[in-house]
C-alpha cells in the first residue's frame, strides 16, 4: 500500500530523471516491503540523455544532495543516463567530503554482475537511449565486472522508445515499428548474441513488443527484479547501512515538475494511482 510518509523516517532515496525510475521502485518495493522509500523525478527538466557529462552530473549531484537532505541514508540512482555519467564521480569525488557515511549505487553494475551469470556464449547486446550508448558504460563495465564471461557487447540505440511509453503509445504501430526497426538493427550486429540488456528503466513497459521480435532463444535482462534482487544482498551485507533505514513500509513521490502530471504517468509505470508534491532544489 502507497500513502504518505511520516515525519523523521530515514527512507531508500531512489532518482530517475522522470518516470522509469518507478519500474525499478516497483520491484524494490516487493523484495524490501518493510522499508520506507522517497521517490525523486526530475521531470522538469528531463530528459537527461542528450545532456553533456557534466550536466548529467550536476543534476544528479544536486538530486543526491535534496535526498541526503531528506534524511536517506542510501540512494539507488535509478537511471541508466544518470549512472553512466555521474555516478562514479559521486562515488569517488563527491561522497567522501560531503557523505562519507552514506552510500550511493546504480542500476548498471547490477544488470553487468546479472548478466556474466545469464550469458551462455558472451555475446551480450545493450538497447539503450542515445545518451547511455554514447557513454559506453556497458561495453567498459562488462569488461571490467563479468570476470571475462563477456566476449562481445553490441549496442543500439532506442531515441523514440522511452517518448512512445510516456505518451502511452506502447501498443501503437508507431511502437511497433519503431521496437522491430531497432531490434533488426542490434541483431545485425551481432549473430551470435544470446542475452540483451534492457539498458533504460522504461523499456520495460514495451516488453509486450520487444518479445515479438527477439527470438525466444535470446534471453532479456530487465532491470527492475535484479536490481531489487542485489539490493536485497547489499543490505544483508552491510547491516551498518540497513539498520539505519526506517521500515515502515511508507513511499512518497516528489517531482521537479507539475504533481498532476507526474501522478498520471507514474499509474502508467506502478499499476496503481499515486499522490506526488512538486519539490525544487
Amino acid at each position: 500500500m502507497i500513502k504518505r510518509m511520516r515525519m523523521q523516517v530515514s527512507p531508500i532515496g531512489v532518482f530517475d530523471s522522470g518516470y522509469g525510475g518507478l519500474t525499478v521502485l516497483k520491484e524494490l518495493i516487493k523484495a524490501i516491503p518493510a522499508c520506507d522509500f522517497l521517490y525523486l523525478g526530475d521531470n522538469a527538466r528531463t530528459p537527461y540523455g542528450t545532456r553533456s557529462f557534466r550536466v548529467v552530473y550536476e543534476y544528479t549531484l544536486q538530486a543526491v544532495r535534496y535526498l541526503f537532505d531528506q534524511g536517506c541514508p542510501l540512494v539507488i540512482i535509478a537511471c541508466n543516463t544518470a549512472s553512466a555519467k555521474a555516478l562514479r564521480n559521486i562515488q569517488q569525488l563527491d561522497l567522501p567530503h560531503i557523505a562519507p557515511d552514506r552510500r550511493v549505487l546504480g542500476v548498471i553494475r547490477p544488470s553487468v554482475e546479472k548478466v556474466a551469470e545469464m550469458t551462455r556464449n558472451g555475446h551480450v547486446g545493450v538497447l539503450g537511449t542515445p545518451g547511455t550508448v554514447l557513454s559506453g558504460s556497458y561495453p567498459i563495465e562488462l569488461g571490467k565486472w563479468s570476470d571475462g564471461k563477456v566476449v562481445s557487447t553490441v549496442q543500439e540505440a532506442c531515441p523514440l522508445w522511452v517518448p512512445l511509453v510516456e505518451n502511452n503509445e506502447i501498443d501503437s504501430e508507431g511502437a511497433e515499428f519503431f521496437v522491430k526497426k531497432n531490434i533488426n538493427h542490434l541483431l545485425a550486429k551481432d549473430k551470435n548474441l544470446d542475452t540483451i540488456i534492457l539498458g533504460c528503466t522504461h523499456y520495460p513497459l514495451l516488453i509486450r513488443q520487444i518479445r515479438k521480435f527477439v527470438p525466444p532463444e535470446i534471453r532479456i535482462l530487465e532491470q527492475g527484479e535484479i536490481v531489487a534482487e542485489k539490493l536485497a544482498g547489499y543490505l544483508e551485507r552491510h547491516p551498518e547501512i540497513e539498520k539505519r533505514i526506517s521500515k515502515g513500509g511508507e513511499v512518497v513521490f516528489q517531482t521537479t515538475e507539475s504533481a498532476d502530471s507526474f501522478n498520471e504517468k507514474a499509474a502508467l509505470f506502478l499499476g496503481q494511482e499515486v499522490n506526488a508534491e512538486t519539490v525544487h532544489f
